[in-house]
């Protein structure tokens, strides 16, 4: 493991004392939490906008040709 030295405002350290107060962990732990939910967050957004571009229009419109035309089942209507 490695430590980091961070610099807060004190307004903010302060929200970040009480939230881990609340949620029972301490203010490291709930800071390493916080940023690896940041972390899977930005990853997902990087990995979704890579796939995007792999994206067609064109093989789109050709994979909605193959399905079928048919009404759709009474629970999946709008009302």
């Amino acid at each position: 493991m490695s430590s980091l030295s961070l610099r807060l405002p004190d307004s903010l350290h302060r929200h970040i004392r009480e939230f881990s107060k609340k949620e029972g962990v301490s203010i490291n732990q709930f800071i390493s939490t916080a940023v690896a939910e940041k972390m899977s967050a930005l990853s997902t957004a990087d990995y979704l906008e890579n796939r995007a571009k792999r994206g067609s229009k064109a093989k789109l419109k050709k994979l909605l040709k193959k399905v079928p035309a048919s009404k759709p089942e009474k629970r999946d209507e709008i009302k």
